[in-house]
């Protein structure tokens, strides 16, 4: 996951770098944290910092924050994705919401699909709702995780998973520069 993180730590650069300039596009992203709250462009560009731009891109990635998503990707089983597999293009698909993950887990051994998180629930989905995620349904990091993202067969799958889908979700989110 280092990559993730360096990949991250790079957009960010770019982020302060457009936002100090007067970038519109930039600022506007910066706007929605609580610190930059009815505060003009100018003044934000004035107070920026590198971790406001940090929390600003895990934050769009569905995460609480910049220690969430880096917690999350360095961690096994226990991490908490907040709302990164669930985007918000994928509400209109077929999907089951479960409390606990043997109910997750049972009915995905039963019915297929694949078994992801949201926050601290799971969700049992299918191939349309993966493929509109970013990640084709077809890409084999999907079996290699035993299409089981919480408890993935292999972590190294699920650590290229996440910085594929990390990387169409950032492509989706660009700004051209000022």
């Amino acid at each position: 996951m280092v990559g993730l993180i360096n990949q991250l730590k790079a957009h960010a650069r770019i982020l302060h770098r457009e936002a100090t300039a007067g970038n519109a596009s930039a600022l506007a992203r910066l706007g929605r944290l609580a610190a930059f709250k009815g505060k003009t462009h100018a003044e934000t560009a004035n107070a920026v910092r590198r971790r406001h731009c940090l929390t600003v891109l895990a934050n769009e990635l569905g995460f609480d924050g910049w220690p969430a998503l880096a917690h999350a990707t360095v961690d096994g089983e226990a991490a908490d994705f907040g709302t990164f597999l669930h985007p918000p293009n994928v509400w209109a698909h077929w999907n089951i919401w479960c409390a606990t993950y043997e109910e997750a887990k049972a009915i995905r051994e039963e019915h297929g699909g694949y078994l992801l998180c949201y926050k601290h629930q799971f969700l049992v989905v299918d191939a349309d709702y993966v493929d509109t995620m970013g990640v084709p349904s077809t890409d084999p990091d999907w079996d290699r995780i035993g299409r089981d993202w919480v408890r993935p067969a292999e972590i190294e799958a699920r650590e290229r998973l996440c910085e594929k889908l990390a990387r169409h979700r950032l492509g989706a989110l660009e700004f051209r520069p000022s």
